[in-house]
């Protein structure tokens, strides 16, 4: 294959190459940590703040977003940017990098740096000009803002602990839920290859910790904690088996995060499953991010949610939803006796709005409208609680029942979800990015 690879290029058409090359990498959150400015540097990261800024379809958009190069040299089947296809090669410099961070963050753009890369020669080579641009950016420009950067599966450990101490959150792509997936689409990546830096950077956060209560001044390492992402729909796995791993990954890794990507097709290759015109599975996805967000906050756990009897996700109902209409021997709820457990299972009611109720019946009972100021989602939970004994209005407490009610509601989805029609969120303007660096 004769690649056109672009050696002398503007920074600005290296730009516009290498953005738009990091849109399939959803991996990327800010929030979580707290990077003060001693004073001496420029940016600053607030856990509360820093970015709360996100497209329909949960992709961060006030990240400087960018691979530092889309050379490489795997060839995994799902890549566009796989060492077989005939595309545009380019690649940045630490100091190009350096250079875009800083002046987009100087004109408020931006609030930090999201920074993957293709393999480059080698992971550790690879690894070393992520490095290289980190330690630019934080030793020589003071930078004090977010940096997330993804680290390079098979690296050798000390590049990882290097980066580790420079990045605010880090984070290794499982790819492929399964290894056998793995085997079949990166048959250059192994299993071994991304859990191994994965557990690393987990014991090494841990041991930090405890260095911190030791000695106030010692460095942080990853402080904002390390994330993933899958691939949902290039194999075959079902969604209780990806619900499985999810769960899998927080208890044994201790991630801050689990993304989902739903797969595109941007190769044509037999092993791929999705035909073109297809388009990705976004409610699929949708359903996935709907679940974890069960896992996380609201005390699920994944076999409560699918099994291996009921293995897929209900097209027509979130999956809360659906678990209250398979469990309706556990309704309705009095919500001025459930305890928080209990409430957080009832569609409608949050974990915000859970936690106001149990705050607010310390002063007497609450009624319908009590709860509607409270945030609750009465449309919803109407089916499935009382208030001092007494449902909203008469209605059966059967499936089929409620379930017709629920569908006349409607699920409120994402616009992307209900168009099915994927777009990829740009960060950048052409005229506004070609305009920062005149």
């Amino acid at each position: 294959m004769d690649y056109r690879i672009m050696k002398e290029d503007s920074l600005a058409k290296k730009l516009a190459i290498l953005s738009d090359a990091a849109k399939y990498d959803v991996a990327c959150t800010s929030s979580g940590v707290d990077r003060n400015n001693e004073g001496t540097g420029m940016g600053n990261t607030v856990s509360r703040g820093i970015c709360h800024s996100f497209s329909a379809d949960g992709r961060c958009i006030s990240l400087l977003k960018i691979l530092f190069t889309n050379e490489c040299i795997f060839d995994c089947k799902y890549c566009l940017n796989k060492k077989s296809n005939d595309v545009v090669r380019t690649s940045f410099s630490p100091d190009e990098v350096v250079t875009l961070t800083m002046e987009f963050y100087r004109r408020n753009y931006i609030e930090g740096l999201f920074l993957s890369s293709g393999v480059l020669r080698s992971p550790d080579y690879t690894m070393e000009l992520l490095y290289a641009t980190l330690y630019k950016l934080r030793k020589e420009q003071n930078f004090q803002g977010y940096i997330h950067v993804k680290a390079i599966p098979g690296a050798s450990a000390e590049w990882i602990e290097k980066l580790g101490f420079l990045a605010d959150r880090m984070s290794i792509n499982l790819e492929l839920p399964t290894a056998s997936g793995l085997k079949e689409l990166a048959p250059h990546k192994s299993r071994k290859s991304i859990l191994t830096p994965m557990r690393q950077v987990q014991q090494g956060m841990e041991k930090n910790k405890y260095e911190l209560q030791v000695y106030k001044k010692t460095p942080l390492f990853v402080p904002a904690g390390q994330s993933t992402q899958m691939i949902i729909g290039a194999t075959r796995e079902t969604d209780y088996e990806l619900l499985q791993v999810t769960e899998g990954l927080y208890r044994k890794f201790n991630l801050r995060r689990v993304f989902f990507s739903a797969f595109v097709n941007v190769n044509q290759d037999k092993n791929l499953p999705i035909k073109e015109g297809e388009g990705p599975p976004l409610l699929r996805e949708h359903r996935l991010y709907q679940a974890d967000w069960l896992l996380r906050y609201y005390q699920f756990e994944a076999h409560e949610i699918l099994s291996k009897d009921n293995p897929n996700f209900n097209l027509h109902f979130d999956p809360k939803c659906n678990w209250a209409l398979k469990h309706l021997e556990n309704f309705p709820v009095e919500v001025n006796r459930a305890d928080y457990h209990t409430l957080l299972r009832v569609p409608g009611i949050g974990y915000t709005s859970a936690t106001r109720i149990i705050k607010a019946r310390r002063l007497g009972d609450l009624n319908f409208e009590n709860l509607k100021k409270m945030g609750v989602v009465l449309k919803r939970a109407l089916y499935f609680i009382t208030c001092n004994g007494k449902m909203m209005y008469q209605t059966k407490v059967e499936e089929d029942y409620i379930a017709r009610n629920l569908l006349a509601v409607k699920e409120k989805l994402p616009r992307e979800v209900l168009n099915m029609n994927y777009r990829q969120l740009s960060l950048f303007d052409t005229n506004t990015a070609y305009s920062l660096l005149k």
